[in-house]
This record gives C-alpha cells, sequence and structure tokens, in this order.
C-alpha cells in the first residue's frame, strides 16, 4: 500500500501542475484563432507561457487547486478503506509540498484543516469493475469555474433565448445560456460537460464525469454528437472571449451525456471547466501498487512546444503600456483607461472572502491609502531559513466580493483591485466616484504572476488560512489590463451586453 501512496502521490503532482497533450492542444488551437495584439491574444500568450512555467518549476498552474474529486475502479476484492487511507496520506503530503493549496474549510466555523482533509474531503467515488488492475482518475477543478455550474429544469424561460422545452431544442438553449452565463468568471476560455436527465445529484455527476472524456472524441451517440458540434460552432459566435475579454473562441471543448430520469423531472446540468483543466489517470498495478501507464499523456512530447515569449510583449498597436508603482495617487489613477496595460511595482496586499467581511467593521493590520488590493489566494512555503515563498499566485474570482468592495474603496482609500473577471455596477459607481481602477489579472496564471512577486513582506490574519490571509508581497513587472476604469466604463459590462445580443440569434429551433 505504501507504493500505492506513492502512485497517487505522483498523480496529484502531475495533475496539478502538467496539462494533459489534449487540453494543450485545444488551447493551442485557439491562440491561432485569436489576433496577438488583442486582450484575448494577449491573454492565450500568458496562459501558455504560465502553462510552460508550471511544468518547468513542477508547481500548481493555478494556486485554486479544488476540491480533489477521485473516480477510482477496482477488481473485485480490492481492499478500498486502505486505498482510502493512502489517498488521504497522499493528500497531505502533497499539501505540504505545495502540490495543492489546503482548501478544505469547515463550513459553520471557516476553520481551514490545512491538510485538504475533513468532512467528505477528498471525494472519492470507487465503482468495481472486472479488469485485475485498478484505474484512478482526478480531477482539480478550482472554485472560479465550479461557481459557474449550473442546472435547469425544463420546461424554462431563458434570457435572450425565450422558452426552452422538455426535447433536444430546449436542452440546446440551456448549454448556450450557460455559457453565456459564465462570462469571465469561469477563467474562459473554457470546457463543459452536460448531464441529461437523472435527478438533481445524479445530474451534475454525470456532468463532471464528461469531463474525464478526451477533449477530442466523438460522442458515440449521433445525435449527441451532432449537439456537440452544433455547441461549439455557436456558443464560439457570443465573443465572450478569454477571460471575457471579447474575442473568437469561447468554448475549448463540449462533451454531454444522457441518462434516464422520472418523468416529473428533466434536469440539464451543466458543469463548466476553466482553461487550465487539470485531469489526469492512471492504471495501478493491483498487486505492487506501481503505474502501469498514464491516461492522457499520449504525444507530450509533441505537445510541450509553448511559447515562452513574454505575455506583455505582446501588444497591439495603440494599446498604452503605463508602469506604476505603489503607492499609486488619484491623479495617475484618472489618467487610465479601459483596455490600458498597466505593469505594477511595489507593494500590494492579497484580501479575499474573509478579509472583506472582517475590514468593513474593523480597521487594517497595514495602511491601505493609496495602496492595491489584490484578489488572490496564494500556496505559499516556507523555504529552509523559514521565509516565506511564493508558489503560485493568480487571481480568483471577483464578484464574490462584490457586496463589500465599494465601501473597503471608499473606508481605506484603496486605488487599484487586482481580481478576474470583472466587478458589478456598485463597485463600478465606487471607481468612479472615489478614483480608483479594476485591473484584469489572467485567471490560472498562478505561476506567471508567483514569478513576479520578489518578496514576502509579512501575513497578517493566518487564522482564516493560507488562502484567507492578508499577505503582504512586493511586486515587479507584474501586468493586468484596466477593465473598469475611473471614469464609469466597464469592458465586462460591455462584453456582458453584446453577447447578450448575439445570443438573442440562436433563439429559433434548429433541433426538432
Amino acid at each position: 500500500m505504501e507504493a500505492f501512496k506513492e502512485s497517487i502521490l505522483k498523480l496529484i503532482t502531475e495533475t496539478s501542475t502538467n496539462l494533459p497533450p489534449d487540453v494543450r492542444q485545444a488551447i493551442r488551437i485557439a491562440k491561432e484563432k485569436e489576433d496577438a495584439g488583442t486582450r484575448a491574444g494577449i491573454a492565450l500568450s500568458t496562459i501558455s507561457q504560465n502553462i510552460q512555467m508550471a511544468e518547468e518549476n513542477i508547481s500548481p498552474i493555478c494556486q485554486d487547486t479544488g476540491m480533489p474529486t477521485f473516480i477510482i475502479n477496482t477488481p473485485v476484492g480490492a481492499n478500498q478503506i486502505q486505498m482510502t487511507q493512502m489517498i488521504k496520506e497522499a493528500i497531505v503530503e502533497a499539501t505540504q509540498l505545495g502540490k495543492l493549496r489546503p482548501n478544505s474549510v469547515d463550513s459553520l466555523t471557516g476553520e481551514n484543516s490545512g491538510d485538504n482533509l475533513g468532512l467528505g474531503l477528498p471525494v472519492i467515488h470507487y465503482h468495481q469493475w472486472e479488469k485485475d488492475y485498478i484505474e484512478v482518475r482526478l480531477i482539480l477543478k478550482g472554485g472560479g469555474c465550479e461557481n459557474k455550474n449550473i442546472q435547469y429544469s425544463l420546461p424554462c424561460e431563458l434570457e435572450g433565448l425565450g422558452r426552452a422545452g422538455r426535447d433536444l431544442d430546449g436542452i440546446r438553449k440551456c448549454i448556450l445560456h450557460a455559457v453565456y452565463q459564465a462570462q469571465g468568471q469561469g477563467c474562459s476560455a473554457g470546457f463543459i460537460g452536460v448531464g441529461i436527465g437523472g435527478d438533481r445529484t445524479t445530474g451534475y455527476e454525470l456532468a463532471k464525469m464528461q469531463l474525464f472524456r478526451s477533449a477530442d472524441d466523438t460522442n458515440p451517440n449521433p445525435d449527441l454528437a451532432k449537439l456537440e458540434e452544433y455547441i461549439m460552432d455557436a456558443a464560439n459566435q457570443l465573443s465572450i472571449g478569454t477571460m471575457g475579454f471579447g474575442g473568437n473562441v469561447t468554448l475549448l471543448g463540449c462533451k454531454i451525456g444522457a441518462i434516464h430520469r422520472i418523468p416529473a423531472s428533466f434536469f440539464v446540468s451543466v458543469a463548466y471547466n476553466c482553461w487550465a483543466f487539470r485531469r489526469q489517470g492512471v492504471h495501478i498495478d493491483s498487486n505492487s501498487g506501481e503505474i502501469i501507464d498514464w491516461i492522457y499523456k499520449e504525444d507530450q512530447t509533441e505537445t510541450n512546444q509553448e511559447e515562452s515569449a513574454p505575455a506583455v510583449e505582446v501588444k497591439k498597436e495603440g494599446t498604452r503600456e503605463i508602469v506604476l508603482t505603489t503607492p499609486i495617487s488619484e491623479e495617475q489613477i484618472r489618467e487610465l483607461k479601459v483596455g490600458d496595460v498597466v505593469i505594477l511595482n511595489g507593494l500590494i496586499h492579497t484580501g479575499r472572502d474573509a478579509l472583506h467581511k472582517y475590514l468593513i467593521d474593523h480597521d487594517a493590520p497595514v495602511d491601505l491609502n493609496n495602496g492595491v488590493i489584490y484578489h488572490c489566494g496564494p500556496v505559499m512555503l516556507k523555504d529552509a531559513n523559514g521565509n516565506w515563498q511564493v508558489k503560485a499566485a493568480g487571481p480568483t474570482t471577483s464578484i464574490r466580493e462584490e457586496p463589500y468592495q465599494a465601501d473597503i474603496i471608499k473606508k481605506f482609500g484603496i486605488r487599484a483591485v487586482i481580481g478576474k473577471g470583472g466587478m458589478g455596477a456598485k463597485t463600478l459607481a465606487a471607481l468612479k466616484e472615489h478614483g480608483a481602477v479594476y485591473l484584469n489579472a489572467i485567471g490560472g496564471a498562478a505561476q506567471y504572476y508567483a514569478d513576479c512577486m520578489t518578496q514576502v513582506e509579512g501575513v497578517d490574519f493566518m487564522e482564516f488560512g493560507v488562502p484567507e490571509a492578508m499577505w503582504h508581497l512586493h511586486v515587479k513587472g507584474f501586468a493586468a489590463i484596466v477593465t473598469m476604469d475611473a471614469h464609469g466604463n466597464s469592458l465586462h459590462a460591455d462584453v456582458d451586453q453584446n453577447s447578450r445580443e448575439k445570443l438573442a440569434q440562436f433563439k429559433d429551433p434548429v433541433f426538432k
């Protein structure tokens, strides 16, 4: 069983740090479809660079390593109790090594266990089969894309698409709406798994299981194969684009499965997955516990040739690049406009859900006036000298902080908020009133941004857990794009409106 534990640790490490070849190929094709000088092109260049850096550093592609979910097929007689114990030990070790971020939080107390274990974690689904080896598949699905999962109960009315009935055309409308509602908050361009039928639980499970299919396979059901092909074409006409910046590629893959249901219920469940599509699998010898082979590793050498040029060097003619050093004045902020690329140097402070809630009623432990808040929950490890090192540090989804952000900008004199996916009308109004901007960093690019962090000055609120603590970080060459400025302009609102208008063109029936 010790060998089995080591095999699981290798699987976790590989899944967290190295995208499989079918996913790399989908990203490469997307990159070829975008002009390198557009915002989407810049984002895809950063993504490509980040993929390569994660592989070389053997560090997480994205800092949010999600809720580890294992699908395991075992021979009859395999000791699942021992296997579960070894998986838990491998999870703890992977967390200690910085391959996983400590993500297990008590839902009632908010306490982080620190080792990714807890009630219900990790998620393990066992199935028996007649083969004589063990198959283990793992998916690490971050919270940003998990939050954009959605389930529909047919019939229903859908914004822009009208009535969706209990038929294949109603299913079509639900899937298109699911892509639309994700916008850039799920780190588009993304993949979707769709489950048709079942109950609310089995429908979502079926949807997530579709994400284990290869990105380039063909559905054995001809009707579903046709629907998958249609969705790929139609979704990419919505022009949501990478990170919700607008562009030609919004969806990288669509996989659909169907199971039976009861007459009263007709669910369409959609599992959205970001571009950092971290799933891998192994076959394990049931006697030795050693890995026999990998499931998603074919032609790895061919697909590893990622572009290594720094993303910020790829600029559209006329795009402004502004270098700012903290603290930042209001005058500097009001000179910025949507589309500007900001290169940030100096001290910034991370802040997520727990910190924003705390700051509403309390003072900050540091002076935030003219400062920068980064929506980020990094992966942090101490070196041999006891000093904190940033192992992964991409942005988290910002919309969760919408109830707090405007008040915090006003209270503390914040000049810039960094995150991904954009924020709402209340924050936009506060940016205009108080002289601040929203900077959209590239979601999932955890290695790219960790490389920009030169020093950890300190940390507060470790009682919140590593992801939710307030880290004080010195950065150099931290690149992000102004998507909400101090003049009332929001790229996110513009893309949402544009994609909603384009969604309406798919209202008429297609499948009868």
